[in-house]
């Protein structure tokens, strides 16, 4: 199956925004949140998707510095991915993947791990990854394991660490640039 990644747009960023809700849907089951009483998974008074989606809007308003992309399997929104470079990356990366969704009918079939590679490809430098550590999450722990291992086999580095503004996470680092 074809899997293609491109840097949305105004005139595509619904799509991601509409995705977007699922995403928060899976990320609910690792990290045990809940809706607000409106429904929108969010801890404050966000009272719809669409009032949601205004905090992304800042991914559509710094191109060359933030690059939201959507993925697709054979034409169809599969997930997307959001890659930022600095002065929004953390420890001196150049860039750090902030956000990867790829939908469930997708998954467990090398798609994700194809529009994580075209995201390498892209962008060649330093790279950051952040995933939650704990058992709830040990698939996403898994898959970039094998998928960064695949990728760039020895030359990558993986911690335990405490975060600036996210709290404990796993962290994969690697440099693609002498690939």
């Amino acid at each position: 199956m074809k899997v293609s990644i491109s840097l949305t747009d105004h005139s595509t960023k619904f799509i991601v925004n509409n995705l977007y809700p699922l995403y928060l849907h899976d990320l609910s089951e690792i990290w045990g949140w809940k809706p607000n009483k409106y429904g929108v998974y969010e801890d404050d008074d966000t009272l719809t998707l669409k009032d949601q989606n205004k905090v992304f809007d800042i991914w559509w308003e710094k191109p060359g510095v933030l690059y939201p992309y959507l993925i697709r399997v054979e034409g169809i929104p599969a997930g997307f991915a959001f890659v930022a470079t600095p002065p929004y990356t953390p420890h001196g990366s150049e860039f750090y993947l902030n956000e990867f969704f790829m939908l469930r009918p997708f998954r467990g079939k090398g798609m994700a791990e194809a529009a994580a590679v075209q995201l390498f490809h892209s962008h060649i430098g330093a790279w950051e990854i952040q995933t939650n550590p704990t058992d709830t999450n040990k698939r996403a722990q898994s898959f970039w394991r094998k998928t960064i291992h695949n990728y760039i086999s020895e030359s990558s580095h993986e911690e335990f660490a405490e975060t600036k503004n996210d709290g404990y996470k796993l962290i994969f680092r690697f440099n693609n640039g002498h690939l």
